[in-house]
């Protein structure tokens, strides 16, 4: 019995979904009645409105024609109706002397005979009739405002519904990803000049493949593309890879998106780890301002928190060596004192790597460079073995230097307002660029024995990280170029 029910159970619970199923399609069927209602509707009204317009087009074609033939008729009538009132006022002219002439030639007085023929001869001479050209001066032949209308009433039969596009394919081949640009191109199976454009869309993922029906960024949409491929530029790639799709749309409608590809975006991404800043130090995001009032407020804050226990204690601090500071908490202890630096929150231990930093270059001081996460809380970078950098110092006068365990090389180049900073981890490369020149300022070469971690330091001023950026071409020539060559940083090393 028990089985029976669990069995009719199952049964009841199948045919209840059953018929949810149903009901949903039936829903989507009565949808699918009224849409295509007023599809229906709605492209009948645009049939009825080319034709109407073209109606319009051949009307105007045909009262443009008509014009013309009658302004043809209108001239040739005035020239051919001045032409014949000549040709009757000479006829005329000419009759009367004829008549005068006879009656002269018939007339018995002798007397006038001589003068009477001189007077005819020189109106002879000076008539009208002997003036005139016997030519008509327009012709009755309109043979030239024929129309043939075959060719067009054959391509009128030959009008159909506009057909939907043929579906693009993605040559992957012809794709390219570099210096943060995504060329995407396609092809047609078949030539269509009916085609006015075309979109693309594109979305961000971190899932290779097909997309997936829940997605975490949506689809971006670039619409009127004329050409068969399309670039994106000036991208920052903080995700795995780009996803690719593309339609091409006629004058009434789209056709079918093609297959999507998937385009990796290799680019070194990190964010700055709030939690190893100087607490005079303001961390938003990818960007850092020196906060004069951080140190403090911290300072308060612990004085609030204080307690009589022998780990805070005045005595056991003053014992208490910087070098042998405890390190146990999870990750690592904020910089301090004079350390006003901060690290990224990703490690470099494989690979070529590029970032970008945007810096006040009235800061007192500035650094960006490498260093290793065991980076001493109290060491400036450059000053130990564990750090390499490109420092700005403003105080007292303006210098720039590349340091390392405690030594220093003048750079003799201009300040940039952006420094680019290139890793090559197994090569053990470190190289610093103008960023909008690609001016090479300075290389270290070292041996990395740990992974390193982005650095920067920053007083009285302020900078901002620019990351998800790849190795730009140009700087990936140079170092091939420069590889084998003698390290430029012999004196700090």
């Amino acid at each position: 019995m028990g089985d029976q029910k669990e069995s009719l159970r199952k049964i009841t619970n199948t045919l209840a979904l059953k018929n949810e199923e149903i009901t949903n399609f039936i829903c989507c069927l009565k949808q699918n009645l009224e849409n295509l209602e007023a599809n229906s509707n709605r492209v009948q009204g645009d049939l009825e409105s080319e034709f109407n317009s073209l109606h319009c087009v051949l009307d105007e074609l045909k009262e443009g024609m008509m014009t013309r033939i009658k302004q043809e008729r209108a001239s040739r009538t005035y020239e051919l109706q001045s032409q014949l009132s000549a040709c009757s006022k000479a006829l005329e002219s000419s009759e009367e002397l004829l008549e005068l002439a006879n009656q002269t030639l018939c007339s018995s007085e002798t007397d006038g005979f001589t003068q009477a023929a001189k007077d005819i001869k020189d109106s002879v001479t000076m008539a009208p009739a002997f003036r005139l050209s016997l030519k008509a001066k327009a012709s009755d032949n309109m043979s030239h405002m024929m129309v043939d209308f075959s060719q067009e009433r054959e391509m009128l039969r030959g009008i159909k519904f506009l057909p939907v596009p043929a579906t693009p394919e993605i040559q992957l081949s012809e794709c390219q990803v570099c210096d943060n640009t995504i060329t995407v191109a396609w092809t047609l199976a078949e030539p269509d000049n009916k085609i006015d454009h075309y979109i693309v869309e594109h979305r961000r993922t971190n899932h290779e493949g097909p997309p997936r029906i829940r997605e975490d960024y949506p689809w971006m949409v670039v619409e009127g593309i004329r050409e068969m491929e399309h670039t994106l530029t000036g991208l920052r790639f903080d995700t795995r890879y780009m996803t690719f799709r593309v339609k091409a749309c006629n004058k009434a409608v789209a056709g079918e998106f093609s297959e999507p590809i998937t385009l990796e975006t290799h680019a070194f991404l990190f964010k700055l780890d709030s939690g190893s800043a100087h607490q005079n130090l303001k961390v938003e995001d990818l960007s850092v301002e020196w906060d004069s009032s951080g140190g403090k407020i911290q300072d308060i804050r612990k004085e609030k928190n204080r307690t009589n226990s022998p780990m805070h204690s005045p005595a056991r601090s003053a014992l208490m060596s910087p070098k042998r500071a405890p390190t146990a908490r999870v990750g690592r202890d904020r910089f301090t004192a004079e350390s006003y630096t901060v690290l990224a929150d990703t490690m470099i231990d494989a690979g070529q790597q590029y970032w970008e930093v945007r810096f006040d270059k009235e800061s007192k001081a500035f650094a960006v460079g490498v260093a290793l996460r065991s980076l001493g809380r109290f060491d400036q970078l450059g000053k130990s073995s564990a750090s390499w950098c490109i420092h700005l110092n403003n105080w007292l006068q303006q210098s720039l230097t590349a340091k390392h365990n405690n030594k220093a090389r003048t750079l003799d180049c201009p300040i940039p307002d952006r420094i680019g900073v290139y890793c090559n981890y197994e090569e053990g490369t470190l190289s610093f660029y103008n960023s909008k020149t690609k001016q090479l300022m300075h290389t270290f070469k070292a041996k990395f024995q740990q992974p390193v971690v982005p650095a920067f330091m920053v007083w009285n001023g302020n900078f901002s990280v620019q990351t998800g950026l790849q190795v730009p071409s140009v700087v990936q020539s140079g170092q091939r170029k420069n590889s084998g060559t003698s390290s430029s940083n012999a004196s700090l090393t």
